[in-house]
């Protein structure tokens, strides 16, 4: 069987591009056959998001082209190239979530949330708690069982102020 490959270490709030902090990253999972895009997982979870600049070290690192290591960093959504906002809300859009009404809560956050840049609002189809729909995630935190009340109340509880909403 092959290699356990390493879990990254976390640091919250760690969200700065550092060359010096990515190459025993990439040197870590290089020798690891498949080991890309466990690497990328863990620049991303280590360094906040993947930076233009790790391109050429990536490929050099495991022998691949920079064309194919940019194909990997752009074909994943998860991979994110530039720094993640200070906040994350992921709306379920799932059926069961549907049925619940996460539709209109979508597009009244997501009308609410233009313009600013402190938040990403983005969908998720299924968080596994479609007994409890509509349900979302903020900032990693699962809610459930959501009314457009309850959703602004969770938002609040976050730090997350968006425009007040509209009747």
């Amino acid at each position: 069987m092959g290699k356990n490959l390493p879990t990254p270490q976390v640091l919250k709030g760690d969200t700065g591009w550092d060359a010096e902090t990515a190459a025993p990253i990439i040197a870590e999972f290089a020798a690891i056959k498949g080991g890309l895009i466990p690497a990328l997982h863990a620049l991303q979870n280590r360094l906040g998001y993947i930076d233009d600049a790790a391109v050429p070290d990536l490929a050099k690192a495991f022998t691949l082209s920079r064309a194919e290591v940019h194909g990997v960093i752009s074909f994943y959504h998860d991979f994110r190239r530039e720094p993640p906002p200070k906040h994350s809300v992921k709306l379920c859009r799932a059926e069961a979530c549907q049925s619940m009404g996460s539709e209109a809560m979508a597009a009244d956050l997501i009308q609410r949330a233009e313009g600013q840049h402190e938040c990403e609002v983005s969908a998720i189809y299924c968080l596994g708690l479609c007994a409890m729909a509509p349900s979302a995630m903020i900032d990693g935190k699962l809610v459930a069982r959501l009314t457009p009340a309850k959703l602004d109340a969770h938002l609040a509880a976050a730090g997350i102020g968006f425009k007040a909403r509209t009747v």
